[in-house]
């Protein structure tokens, strides 16, 4: 069967603010829904999104129904998803269960159960490297195989698809229709995109302040003592730097020698570290602007995500909660991975067409 690259369409699962759905997009794959447990998402992806906001638990989606967003004349039914990642981080390594699904990775085995039902022809997953250390995933990776997928799978490192950020990712893309891979890297080690690239447009604000023409450009309040701290950092150095008057007593103890980057400054010319959800706030770590005495801004955060400058996050009737949107932006997947994901699906479907093209030929 002959497949139309132009009849693709994809479903995103866990689909937060829409970081993979609009990666997904600007590399030329539609997406015809996201579903999230999360409502609060709704206003930021219903904005940059061409697609629809479905308030759903994952756990309780009727198959049917997510069959139905996928249009009829659809040749081409892609499934993505990334399980909210806290499950398989180091510190819940210890909560490993051996054969039995431990209730923490329910979700990852939510997005399996529904792969194995609805049999969309191309699956990708995106979740934390340490994955790869869970039996969940040893799970899930067979039931792909059982139901006919060809596999690709590994560490990715974010900053090689355009996102100027130290950040590593698992990704797994997975087809019916014969082997798939992510796509070759952008940018080599030395050509990174940097802090510098990302944020280094955007106008001086101060620690507490805001952007009157760009709500999301606005930094938190930084105490005296923190302000005297920052004052005291270099781009890239460490807390070692300060006058002791200024060290916390977690830095006095061995355990606190080793991290260094805690109230750290950024440096302009590489890749930011990892954004987490707390990246707003200075001591949560290596948050400090590489010169502005302040933690970097929610719109600095976004960016260095590889969020566009354009996006939507708030309005008159969806004003900002700090803590919240820290949330979004940093559970995101970086948009710009998620183009790379899009860009590899639309290159291994127009490798099948070619073949199929020189098969009837």
């Amino acid at each position: 069967m002959k497949i139309d690259i132009k009849k693709i369409a994809a479903i995103d699962l866990f689909c937060g603010i829409g970081g993979l759905t609009k990666g997904l997009e600007m590399s030329g794959v539609p997406v015809v829904a996201g579903f999230d447990i999360d409502e609060s998402c709704r206003f930021i992806y219903e904005s940059n999104t061409k697609s629809a906001f479905v308030n759903k638990d994952v756990q309780s989606i009727n198959i049917e129904e997510l069959r139905n967003f996928y249009p009829k004349d659809s040749e081409v039914r892609v499934l993505v998803g990334c399980a909210p990642c806290q499950p398989f981080s180091r510190l819940s390594g210890k909560y490993r269960m051996k054969g039995q699904r431990d209730p923490k990775w329910r979700l990852l085995y939510s997005f399996s159960d529904i792969i194995e039902a609805v049999q969309p022809d191309i699956v990708s997953m995106e979740n934390v490297p340490d994955i790869v250390h869970h039996d969940v995933l040893v799970d899930f990776t067979r039931k792909l195989e059982d139901n006919g997928y060809h596999i690709w799978c590994d560490v990715v490192a974010c900053a090689r698809y355009g996102v100027p950020q130290n950040r590593k990712r698992f990704v797994l893309l997975a087809s019916k229709h014969g082997e798939i891979n992510l796509i070759d890297p952008i940018y080599r080690e030395g050509d990174y995109l940097t802090v510098r690239d990302a944020i280094g447009m955007l106008k001086e604000i101060p620690a507490g302040g805001h952007l009157d023409s760009d709500p999301m450009h606005r930094s938190c309040r930084l105490s005296r003592k923190n302000l005297e701290r920052i004052r005291q950092s270099r781009p890239g150095g460490t807390w070692k730097e300060w006058e002791e008057r200024l060290r916390l007593d977690c830095h006095k103890k061995n355990a606190g020698k080793t991290y260094g980057s805690v109230y750290g400054r950024m440096s302009w010319d590489a890749p930011s570290p990892t954004i987490t959800t707390q990246f707003y706030g200075y001591g949560n770590g290596r948050f400090g602007h590489p010169e502005q005495d302040r933690a970097i801004s929610l719109r600095e955060g976004a960016l260095l995500q590889s969020f566009p400058n354009d996006y939507i996050f708030c309005d008159n009737d969806h004003p900002i909660n700090v803590h919240d949107m820290g949330v979004h932006i940093g559970n995101a997947v970086p948009v710009k991975l998620g183009e790379a994901i899009g860009c590899s699906i639309i290159q291994h479907i127009s490798r099948i067409e070619y073949k199929e093209q020189v098969n009837h030929e």
